[in-house]
């Protein structure tokens, strides 16, 4: 891969607003800067007949406008054809081995093919160029400011400037006028051994190519320092990325656009518009994972109980993703965090089309009363448009989706009609744009589709597909370690047990909920109460897992091991949460890797990962803080509560639509969490409920279980 940054300099010039190459190969990326454009010149020569040499194909970017807007190759050359501009351009301009060179004299002349003045500008010499105005003149007609893909690019957030311009920041215009004539040279050189995209099909062992090297702006700003310059470290950014997509085999969809052909033929197209994500997320990491600060979970001396909001407040405040970000395609993408916004990449619909079966028509061309409109031969249908257009007074047939033809502006539907076999005949007046939709009506070309830290869902892929990105940055899946510790228990049910032995019920549970919740669950496995087998169970979760889940073992007990070890070895910090049931939470961090010690007792350890592990898991992963939605509902029991803890009652609504709580409030009792189907919140104050009360009920959905 390589990347080159022009310049159009009157004299040597190396440094800042010189001429910079990069060169990416292996995983390494080198920077040259000569300082006169016919050094550049033979080395990218040197460069390509290396490659050619040794049977390697490679790209070569250039960071200036292959073409101009459409009308200006023909206008000069007579043909529509870039190449052909390329090729004019290089018999026009002097340009000496000295970097001397006449591109504001070929302006002026350019400018001169147009009676009232032509469309370049610009001139930061102190002399004056006769027909080569200081300031922007108006455009002649038929001329655009910019091309088309400039406009896509401007759209994705980038900011190019006008082929027009010769002078000031960012103007490439000098650059495309001393640039292009070296590409002819190129191109001339090596003959059918490289190819120019668009212009050609990009399978020759040698493509050279139109870059924007600002597409990769944010990753430039966080490289830059004050020794660094702005123009190598683009470049070098830049073939890192196409190398790195080169290497993944991802780089052929970059080599795809939807302007029309002969848009492409004589304006040219950026490589990769629109695949701006997938640019840069193929550069490597350019800073370590994020981690949590060893006393993130610390408490300040003297706070004992908790109450659940503050707990909650805490949580929010200390924790931030932990995932790193990938590219993924969006077919694959359900259940992941979008790490960054994404743009629509084209409009929904893409242009005016039908929304009825009907008969599509001019609106200006009808009026009140009995209308009979002669049919044109043809009809438009989606996915097969009608190519010519329908003449005011006319009417054509048309399908569902399919592109309003031009002339057409509005639809009657067919039930409101009365063909006669040459016409159709209806009642108007119609109303202007009926029964059509607008283009972009649903989403513009650009606009923000979703926002980072939305977990994606199935409409979400619908909408992202709908608007062409076929990839999106995303945090990778959080994994989720689950340990179990503990003497008593059995891994698995079924094999006999003794009356001092009871089976692990929390893994499967905290398991399946982590799955549940779009994460991957790891399963840490079952180890005995051993210290040095919890500390190597501990140490493989923190290898290979992200957050660590464990339950009971985390109180102060004699065989309370996990608590001691993350004591020792770790950090631990143990909050008394004022609620019922669950009130131990410990949580630390062992090997930078965050660890979530939940009570023992099911029933405790369900409600502390809904209430805690579920909000907590979630900003680990990308995703933002959840807040559980309940809503009032008439209870059907009785309730004395005391002051002081905020209390949780396994729940479910009766047929009339109250909360009924189970029978009994023993946190052993595992049959409620599956008699229920949420959960009753009763505040911290104390609270005399009575049938009919209303009460605040949180379903198991609004925790994301099914």
């Amino acid at each position: 891969m390589i990347v080159v940054d022009w310049s159009a300099a009157g004299a040597p010039k190396t440094g800042k607003d010189s001429i910079w190459i990069a060169q990416a190969m292996g995983g390494e990326v080198k920077t040259e800067n000569p300082a006169i454009r016919h050094a550049a010149e033979v080395r990218l020569a040197d460069l390509i007949g290396t490659a050619l040499a040794a049977r390697e194909r490679l790209l070569v970017g250039f960071d200036f406008g292959f073409g101009y807007p459409a009308g200006f190759a023909e206008r000069v050359t007579g043909r529509a054809d870039a190449p052909v501009l390329w090729d004019w351009l290089e018999a026009a301009l002097r340009d000496g081995p000295d970097n001397a060179n006449t591109h504001r004299e070929l302006a002026a002349r350019l400018n001169g093919m147009w009676a009232g003045g032509g469309p370049f500008w610009g001139n930061p010499a102190r002399r004056d160029y006769p027909g080569l105005p200081r300031i922007r003149p108006e455009l002649p007609a038929g001329l655009a400011a910019f091309r088309t893909t400039d406009v896509a690019a401007r759209r994705a957030g980038g900011s190019p400037k006008s082929p027009w311009q010769l002078a000031g920041a960012g103007a490439v215009g000098a650059q495309m006028l001393t640039g292009l004539p070296v590409l002819s040279r190129l191109r001339r050189r090596f003959g059918a051994a490289l190819s120019v995209w668009p212009f050609e099909a990009p399978d020759t062992p040698v493509v050279m190519a139109e870059v924007y090297p600002s597409m990769l702006r944010a990753e430039i700003r966080v490289a830059l320092d004050d020794t660094a310059i702005r123009d190598e470290v683009q470049v070098r950014l830049l073939a890192m990325a196409l190398s790195s997509l080169s290497a993944q085999g991802r780089l052929a969809p970059l080599f795809v656009s939807d302007a029309p052909p002969e848009i492409l033929a004589e304006e040219g197209w950026i490589l990769g518009v629109g695949q701006e994500t997938a640019l840069r997320a193929a550069l490597p990491a350019q800073a370590e994972p994020p981690r949590l600060r060893d006393d993130c979970f610390a408490m300040p001396q003297g706070v004992n109980w908790l109450p659940v909001d503050e707990a909650l407040g805490r949580l929010r405040a200390v924790l931030r993703p932990v995932a790193e970000a990938e590219t993924v395609a969006v077919a694959q993408a359900a259940g992941r965090v979008l790490a960054e916004d994404c743009a629509a990449r084209r409009a929904n619909p893409p242009a005016p089309n039908a929304a009825v079966d009907g008969y599509g028509l001019a609106h200006a061309a009808t009026g009140a009363g009995p209308q009979r409109l002669p049919l044109v031969e043809g009809r438009a249908a989606a996915g097969q448009p009608f190519s010519g257009t329908v003449p005011a007074g006319a009417a054509i047939r048309i399908l569902t989706g399919a592109i309003l033809p031009k002339g057409v502006d509005t639809v009657v539907l067919e039930e409101d009609t009365a063909p006669d076999g040459a016409a159709i005949v209806f009642d108007g007046p119609l109303k202007k744009g009926a029964n059509t939709r607008a283009a972009g009506e649903d989403v513009m070309q650009g606009a923000l589709a979703l926002s980072a830290g939305h977990r994606l869902r199935p409409p979400d892929l619908a909408l992202l597909t709908a608007l062409g990105l076929a990839e999106v940055p995303a945090y990778r899946r959080l994994r989720v370690g689950v340990l179990s510790t503990g003497d008593e228990l059995l891994s698995r049910p079924g094999i006999s047990a003794a009356p001092h032995r009871i089976y692990d019920a929390n893994r499967p549970m905290l398991l399946s909920l982590a799955a549940g919740w779009d994460y991957a669950p790891v399963d840490l496995g079952h180890v005995r109460d051993d210290p040095a087998a919890i500390a190597a169970a501990l140490d493989h979760g923190a290898a290979g897992a992200d957050v660590i889940v464990t339950s009971g073992g985390a109180s102060a007990g004699d065989e309370d091991h996990v608590s001691r070890l993350l004591r020792e070895s770790g950090t631990l910090s143990s909050w008394r949460i004022a609620m019922k049931p669950g009130r131990p939470l410990a949580l630390a961090l062992w090997n930078d890797t965050p660890v979530f010690g939940l009570p023992g007792n099911p029933v405790a350890a369900l409600v502390c990962a809904l209430i805690f592990a579920r909000p907590a898991l979630s900003m680990l992963a990308g995703g933002g803080w959840l807040e559980p939605q309940g809503f009032a509902v008439p209870a059907a029991f009785a309730k004395s509560k005391k002051p002081g803890r905020r209390e949780y009652l396994r729940a479910r609504l009766d047929v009339e639509g109250r909360a009924e709580v189970f029978a009994s409030e023993g946190s052993g009792r595992i049959s409620g969490l599956s008699w229920a189907t949420g959960l009753v919140e009763l505040p911290d104050e104390g609270a005399e409920v009575t049938p009919g009360d209303m009460v605040r009920f949180l379903p198991y959905s609004a925790f994301g279980v099914a």
